[in-house]
């Protein structure tokens, strides 16, 4: 079964500086009109780590029971905050995802359409794009949840 792990959670927010005061430039209201800037600003602004509580410092898990959705939570409401400036012209939440199986623990891999067809890249007869290529247990998974053969050896079936 393909696990997801998300982490590294990010705001990138798009600027577009009008005045010397959008960049943090104050007190030069007088002497400047307004900045030219030549593309958009990109900029990632991080959450800070949920177990960061001031004065005491813990892992995330300790700190939530639910660490994905609070960080996403968390971005969401820097989003909302910057979207609130008249310079910021876009905001995405954004974070890293890593796939890897929960029988083997290796990293993520399909067949690829490609790969499916060359019989040397194949498993059996019935390999078909998107079947897991990591371990046997995965491949059956996949095969019996979409009604596949399973592996003629019989590989990968409950007493495996």
């Amino acid at each position: 079964m393909r696990v997801t792990h998300r982490d590294e959670w990010r705001v990138t927010a798009t600027v577009k500086p009008r005045r010397p005061a959008d960049l943090g430039l104050t007190g030069l209201d007088e002497l400047a009109e307004f900045v030219a800037v030549g593309a958009p600003i990109t900029v990632a602004v991080l959450p800070r780590r949920l177990g960061r509580l001031g004065w005491v410092s813990m892992g995330d898990r300790l700190a939530s029971r639910d660490v994905e959705g609070d960080y996403r939570r968390r971005c969401e409401a820097i989003a909302g905050e910057l979207r609130r400036f008249p310079h910021v012209d876009e905001v995405h939440v954004a974070c890293t995802e890593t796939h890897f199986c929960s029988y083997c623990g290796c990293g993520w891999e399909e067949l690829t359409a490609a790969q499916a067809a060359n019989p040397r890249e194949q498993l059996d007869e019935h390999s078909v794009e998107g079947e897991p290529v990591c371990c046997d247990k995965a491949v059956y998974e996949f095969r019996i949840a979409r009604g596949i053969e399973p592996l003629a050896d019989g590989r990968g079936g409950e007493d495996a």
